[in-house]
């Protein structure tokens, strides 16, 4: 390597100058580092400042202090930068923290309960807000089976057309009825009455035998006192005997009617007729009777009709909201949430079973998150947890519910879990306020879990 004397005898344009290697001589002679601080400063501020540098001991004190202020902001600013850019993995190794976490939840699909056209009940967007009861949609089926409906309508129509004719002929037979009992009635009235009058007679009867009986009783004894003086013959006397045998018997006859009387005007009393003649009923009884059983018989088979008229009444009301059921059906939402998917349009036909929409439940949260195979193994369900966004938000508490590990995620989540790839090992976290931050999802974060001693 070539030094300046021999460079500048090469090229004398090139020499240096008397100043240059003045300051030469200089770095020479101090190759401490204040020595160097000295040469750069007098090589800054030479075509400022020609002529001799000043002396250390002669040198301002503002000068002298400006390289040492210098140093320090540079450390001060390297500093900062290793605490910046190395706290967060330090503060990663340090704390009890998942890899990924993404705000997520529960997804409720909504399928047709039967098969048919889709209505819009009303508008929707996908970021449409639902409150739990509201109708999204109406599948209409025009091509129900309504085939017992009908069947059930015509027998109904039928009893009720056959009802008015069988009352009609009850009333009719129960008026004939009571006009058969009126006239049964009548007859055992004036059979009483008969009876009574013949009654009445025979006691006359009886009354006239016992007059004849007694004279003839008389006669008899007035005749005997006189055949015993001869005053009478035996003739007399024997004709005399005999009338008294013979009204003895007449009375004797016409107390036997008496008796017999009495037991068919006892009889007629109790509905009974007693004669030689006659049956013990006279035909308007019997008739009465025979109506009797007519308007019965007539009354049950009207029951019978307003029975199976009710009760086709009641079939018929189930059947219409079985029919209403399977022809058009209201789809609900049973949470408070917003549409996630529509997977129908209106004007589309669909099947019994088929999904409609999802509607994302915003009653509810949690958080998805993944976490090293370390961690996952010191997780606890029911262990407290804090998620922590990356835009800067509120922390937000919770608890584990579910440690899938590397198995397959829930289905039935807004964001799936699998989706989260950095690590395996998935965590499921329910928040305490989640329905605050439910319809927030995808919100990303990391979770911190409180960190457990571990048994000896």
């Amino acid at each position: 390597m070539m030094d300046r004397s021999s460079a500048a005898s090469l090229d004398p344009a090139s020499a240096p100058s008397p100043h240059d290697a003045k300051i030469d001589a200089k770095i020479d002679a101090r190759t401490d580092a204040k020595g160097l601080q000295e040469a750069l400063y007098e090589q800054m501020f030479a075509n400022d400042e020609p002529g001799p540098a000043p002396d250390a001991k002669t040198e301002p004190e503002s000068q002298r202090r400006w390289p040492r202020l210098r140093r320090g902001a540079k450390i001060a600013i390297g500093l900062a930068l290793i605490a910046i850019f190395g706290w967060l993995p330090l503060r990663a190794v340090w704390e009890y923290s998942s890899v990924e976490a993404v705000l997520n939840s529960r997804l409720v699909t909504l399928r047709t309960p039967i098969g048919g056209r889709v209505a819009a009940a009303q508008r929707l967007t996908d970021q449409a807000r639902l409150d739990a009861g509201t109708v999204v949609l109406r599948v209409v089926n025009p091509r129900g089976d309504r085939t017992r409906l009908d069947d059930l309508r015509r027998q109904k129509s039928r009893l009720e057309n056959e009802r008015p004719s069988l009352a009609a002929k009850l009333a009719s037979a129960q008026a004939a009825q009571k006009d058969l009992a009126r006239q049964a009635t009548q007859f055992r009235d004036g059979r009483v009455l008969q009876l009574e009058a013949r009654i009445a007679e025979i006691q006359t009867s009886i009354e006239a035998a016992a007059a004849r009986r007694e004279e003839a009783s008389a006669a008899v004894d007035r005749a005997s006192s006189l055949a015993k003086s001869g005053n009478v013959s035996t003739v007399e006397l024997a004709r005399l005997t005999r009338e008294l045998s013979v009204s003895q018997q007449i009375e004797l006859g016409a107390r036997k009617r008496l008796d017999a009387a009495m037991v068919e005007l006892a009889a007629a009393r109790n509905g009974s007729f007693l004669g030689d003649s006659y049956n013990d009923r006279p035909s308007s009884v019997q008739r009465e009777e025979e109506m009797r059983q007519r308007a019965g018989d007539l009354d049950a088979d009207l029951a019978r009709i307003d029975t199976e008229i009710a009760w086709l009444a009641s079939e018929i009301i189930t059947e219409e909201v079985r029919f209403a059921d399977l022809s058009e059906a209201n789809i609900t939402t049973p949470v408070t949430g917003r549409v996630w998917e529509m997977m129908t349009s209106p004007g589309e036909d669909v099947q019994a079973g088929q999904p409609l929409l999802k509607v994302l439940d915003c009653s509810s949260a949690v958080i998805t998150a993944n976490v090293t195979e370390n961690v996952y193994n010191r997780l606890q369900l029911g262990d407290h947890a804090t998620f922590e966004p990356n835009d800067g938000g509120a922390p937000i508490s919770g608890t584990v519910v579910n440690l899938t590990g590397a198995a397959g995620a829930p289905a039935n989540l807004a964001i799936n879990p699998d989706a989260l790839s950095k690590e395996p090992y998935r965590v499921t976290v329910a928040l305490g306020d989640g329905a605050a931050h439910s319809c927030t999802v995808g919100r990303t974060g990391r979770v911190v879990f409180a960190r457990q001693e571990t048994a000896p």
